[in-house]
């Protein structure tokens, strides 16, 4: 699989979550997919706990499709407790439930910096693009994002 650290002229981009996706231009989930059943599994470090049947399965990592149709989404006016790291002052976010395209199963995210949630209808292609989700004097923390098949990056 990919990398999880990208280096920038400042800061090293690193995801905030390790393990779950790649850091790149292209990034991907990663996921398990088993093939006796067809099923995919994300996150990957806790879908076998997670799915009933499927103990004994042999499971391969996979990297996730980067696109999908959305299939819901709902805005946060409040404040998630910790660990999640909140911008100061708080800003309400959107979070989008994404069918991806291959494995027909649904992945949330928050939806990507400058996408106007008023926008969104359900039904319509999205990508997986990297959002920072906080800074340090090193490095940026990174987490995927959904927006709009072909919007402009904020």
């Amino acid at each position: 699989m990919g990398g999880s650290t990208v280096a920038n002229e400042q800061k090293t981009r690193v995801a905030a979550q390790e393990g779950w996706f790649v850091v790149d231009e292209k990034p991907r989930l990663i996921g398990l997919h088993d093939a006796s059943s067809g099923s995919y599994f994300f996150p990957k470090d806790v879908s076998i706990v997670r799915a009933p049947g499927h103990a004994e399965a042999e499971l391969k990592e996979v990297e996730l499709s980067q696109t999908g149709k959305l299939w819901s989404y709902t805005t946060n006016h409040y404040q998630p407790p910790e660990p999640y790291v909140s911008p100061d002052p708080f800003v309400p976010y959107t979070v989008a439930a994404v069918e991806l395209t291959k494995e027909r199963m649904v992945v949330l995210g928050q939806l990507a910096a400058g996408v106007d949630p008023a926008t969104l209808e359900v039904g319509q292609e999205m990508e997986l693009v990297l959002g920072t989700l906080y800074e340090d004097d090193e490095h940026e923390y990174v987490v995927w994002n959904w927006r709009p098949t072909g919007a402009e990056a904020a």
